[in-house]
């Protein structure tokens, strides 16, 4: 454990090595909190190390952090002609374009980072703990990935100190202020509303063939049918920055049984559509989902999903759903709103450091996916 000033920090490479008392109060209250953290370790994520920072102010935590180090493809968030390019240089040069990161966060999810009183003086520790880790793995950049507007103020410092923040694709939410699925179709534009009743009318025809269950812990013919089904639908979506391993399907429903919920769609018992959401203090956060797309069209898949989840939300008095990235047109016209997230990053190059401030074009969201732009409305 190292003295920095009247503060100690502690650096581990597994969540389990700090009290779980110590970490919950600091950090945030969110559905990725300890356990959560303790599913990534237990499951074997390829290609990534997992590190965990907490600092003590005389025996008492102040600060916790999580970060984690792995190759990032810097053109993740480019499409169009652009995307085209960066992958005939990636041919060329593999790792130019997708250089070792040292990023703050999570794989997954939205950035969470836990000072107490909103300290400068702990958030730097924190930051002098990432960039040692950085440092000794050897990673071309450090990022604070995907926090939102509420973490301006704690985060700004790091502006001062070299950092860049730069626009990332958003996230997406709904808040449930509706009783009944019929009272939020009416919140939907004329046009929407009636679009979606029109595939609610051909799914409700062919109900018999559709059944639906949830599930806190799936068996281990379900956890195959639900991985084969989610890596389809990874290879479908195209690039992301993680890859399940099964292991973390398996694990989530030990550490996290009361949050852990498993939707399952059968088509003549055989599962034809999963979702993997969390759910946690009035919110609900549908992470990951999983399709036959032989059969996606036919029975309107991704509609019936949503419309049992939400179903389920307003049951068990959800006020938010999350619905993450990707597929924004739609969750537009569902009525989702999109969350600005952000980056704060600096490479470890102080002459390569200067460059990044042109990237904000590159990774700005509303260059390349015209439906962002009316996040600016």
């Amino acid at each position: 454990m190292a003295k920095q000033a009247n503060l100690s920090v502690k650096i581990t490479k597994t969540i389990r090595e700090i009290p779980q008392k110590d970490w919950e109060s600091v950090f945030p209250k969110a559905a990725e909190g300890y356990n959560f953290f303790k599913t990534l370790d237990e499951s074997g994520f390829d290609g990534f190390s997992f590190f965990y920072i907490i600092i003590y102010d005389n025996g008492e935590p102040v600060g916790v952090a999580s970060c984690f180090s792995t190759r990032f493809a810097l053109d993740m968030t480019v499409t169009g002609p652009l995307k085209f390019i960066f992958r005939q240089v990636r041919k060329i040069i593999p790792n130019l374009l997708s250089p070792k990161i040292m990023m703050c966060g999570l794989p997954m999810g939205t950035g969470q980072i836990g000072v107490k009183d909103n300290d400068p003086e702990i958030l730097r520790q924190i930051e002098f703990a990432i960039e040692q880790l950085a440092e000794k793995d050897k990673a071309a950049l450090i990022v604070y990935k995907d926090f939102t507007f509420a973490y301006d103020q704690l985060l700004k410092p790091l502006l001062e100190r070299g950092y860049h923040k730069i626009e990332s694709i958003p996230s997406t939410e709904m808040e449930i202020d509706f009783s009944s699925f019929d009272d939020y179709l009416k919140k939907l534009s004329p046009s929407s509303r009636e679009g979606f009743r029109r595939h609610f009318k051909k799914i409700d025809s062919r109900h018999n063939d559709l059944s639906m269950e949830v599930k806190g812990v799936l068996n281990e013919q379900e956890l195959a049918e639900v991985y084969a089904l989610y890596l389809q639908t990874y290879e479908k979506q195209g690039e992301s920055i993680e890859r399940l391993p099964l292991d973390f399907f398996r694990l989530i429903s030990v550490n996290m049984p009361e949050e852990t919920k498993f939707f399952l769609w059968r088509i003549e018992g055989k599962i034809a559509a999963f979702a993997f959401c969390l759910a946690k203090g009035g919110e609900f956060i549908d992470y990951y989902l999983g399709f036959d797309y032989a059969l996606i069209k036919k029975y309107y898949l991704y509609f019936v999903r949503f419309r049992a989840l939400l179903n389920w939300c307003i049951e068990h008095k959800i006020k938010r759903y999350e619905m993450g990235v990707t597929s924004y047109e739609t969750k537009r016209r569902l009525g989702f709103k999109f969350v600005r997230f952000y980056f704060y990053m600096k490479h470890c190059n102080p002459v390569l450091n200067k460059v990044l401030p042109f990237l904000k074009f590159l990774f700005s969201p509303e260059h390349f996916e015209p439906v962002f732009k009316v996040m600016n409305k």
